[in-house]
């Protein structure tokens, strides 16, 4: 994060130094469509009244703590949560501590000692099915009343939609489990991605097909097993390559125990990257056994055929700019140039 983004990790931290705050509350997990919906609200609220531009969220999910069997497998990491809302005007994040003492807070509890007095909020921008307080004892009704008292004003964005589709970190987590990563990105407004270190495989790519680099990567949600259209960035660097990667198990050289994720990248790198992000952007295959590295080879030179064609049509529609964000911010060119 640059200095003039700050990151609070609890109460204590914050108090005195947070407001007067606009506030965007949420798990926002994804930082999806929806969600930035309710980040924008609250950026241009700020900017007009001379407000910090803030949001509040939790770690770990509410549903780790309260109920881990039913928790969601996350889309997002904390960091990853914040740079996104940076890149949607917020200069400043709570990550509150979501603790089970915490969760027994009533909703005038919540609303007095964090959002009034340690944040200071001058205005709350919630989603429609906002719930916060004990047993969620309290709505977006609730909060709207109790900020009355404590003289501060509560907007509750509308739910976006796509096509017909509610924008939810559970639908898109679906959709990613299926493989549909493009259906998926779209709700996202940016391509599902995972990040991690490079580490090393057992060669059998760089001896037999084509050397990839394997990702290790802590996500929580990944693709259902195949072969992608991707992009993968050195997050070092910087510099971005075209790429086709497969999701499996590898079972051609027998079946590994554990999910790899590997990226052939469609450009050699002048150095080896150590931490990488990889997008993924369309699903080409399902991973097979083939009858051996021959056959294996022939249909992955098939794949980066396909994945060549498939990143010319993306340039074409957004330039040099390398701005996978505005195809998907533009959803008539998907059908137009039959991404």
């Amino acid at each position: 994060m640059q200095p003039d983004f700050l990151v609070f990790r609890s109460l204590e931290q914050a108090r005195g130094r947070f407001g007067p705050a606009a506030v965007a509350i949420g798990n926002f997990d994804g930082v999806h469509r929806g969600h930035q919906e309710v980040l924008r609200q609250c950026a241009e609220a700020a900017a007009r009244n001379g407000w910090k531009a803030s949001a509040l969220t939790f770690d770990p999910h509410p549903a780790k703590v309260l109920n881990p069997a039913r928790a969601p497998r996350l889309l997002s990491s904390v960091e990853e949560r914040c740079r996104w809302m940076r890149q949607r005007g917020i200069e400043q994040v709570l990550v509150l501590p979501f603790t089970r003492e915490f969760s027994l807070s009533t909703p005038g509890q919540f609303v007095d000692e964090v959002l009034a007095r340690a944040l200071g909020a001058r205005a709350v921008f919630v989603g429609q099915n906002f719930h916060f307080g004990h047993g969620k004892a309290g709505n977006a009704a609730v909060l709207a009343e109790l900020a009355r008292v404590h003289g501060f004003t509560v907007e509750i964005a509308p739910a976006v939609t796509f096509r017909g589709r509610l924008i939810a970190s559970s639908e898109i987590r679906r959709l990613i489990e299926l493989g549909q990563v493009g259906n998926a990105s779209r709700l996202l407004g940016r391509p599902y991605g995972l990040q991690g270190d490079v580490v090393a495989g057992r060669g059998i790519g760089r001896r037999e097909t084509v050397p990839t680099l394997n990702l290790a990567t802590p996500a929580e949600v990944l693709p259902a097993l195949g072969v992608y259209v991707s992009r993968t960035a050195d997050l070092d660097s910087g510099q971005v390559w075209e790429s086709v990667t497969n999701v499996g198990v590898r079972p051609t050289f027998g079946a590994e125990d554990h999910v790899t994720v590997e990226s052939f990248l469609l450009e050699s790198p002048e150095e080896r990257p150590k931490r990488i992000r990889v997008d993924f952007l369309k699903r080409l295959r399902e991973e097979r056994k083939f009858a051996g590295a021959a056959a294996l080879r022939a249909q992955i030179l098939n794949d980066v055929a396909r994945a060549q064609v498939f990143h010319r049509r993306l340039k074409r529609w957004v330039g040099e700019n390398d701005r996978v964000d505005l195809l998907l911010s533009r959803p008539a060119a998907i059908s137009e140039y039959n991404l």
